[in-house]
């Protein structure tokens, strides 16, 4: 069974900071240009509640994938770090993750959700694609060539 909460507990914490390890160990990119070990330190961080989101995706109580979010202004957000362990991918485990992120922006009040993703990334931009997400000029510094900024209206 697949279940998606909140990571608000400590062992929950600790599984997205793993799945979070996971993630940047997945990547042909160094996060560092992003704060990426502080981030690390400090979750909840920018994800905490009331203006962020920190989930944890398990499959059968196993953690399996996470996805955050945070605000970027008080109108507009960013998801960030949607991970799905790669034995879980192609089982639509990533667009449920997006969708309840999606549902979590709108709860919160956010009229814009943005995101960014690395040239490598191809299927996690089609399924943004197909989430209605359309891209937008760069909205961060960002200093890796062809990373894609997406965003679309809540």
């Amino acid at each position: 069974m697949i279940e998606i909460e909140y990571a608000c507990g400590t062992e929950q914490i600790e599984q997205v900071r793993a799945l979070f390890l996971e993630y940047q160990a997945s990547l042909d990119v160094d996060l560092c240009f992003q704060g990426f070990a502080c981030e690390l330190a400090g979750l909840p961080g920018s994800y905490a509640p009331p203006s962020g989101r920190l989930l944890l995706a398990t499959v059968d109580g196993i953690p399996r994938g996470c996805a955050a979010l945070r605000a970027i202004t008080p109108e507009a957000c960013e998801m960030k770090r949607l991970y799905v362990q790669p034995a879980q991918r192609g089982v639509g485990l990533g667009r449920m993750l997006a969708e309840r992120v999606l549902a979590e922006a709108r709860a919160i009040g956010y009229r814009r959700i943005c995101l960014d993703t690395l040239p490598s990334m191809t299927r996690a931009a089609a399924m943004y694609r197909a989430l209605g997400f359309e891209e937008v000029a760069p909205y961060v510094d960002d200093p890796v060539p062809g990373t894609r900024y997406l965003a679309r209206s809540l």
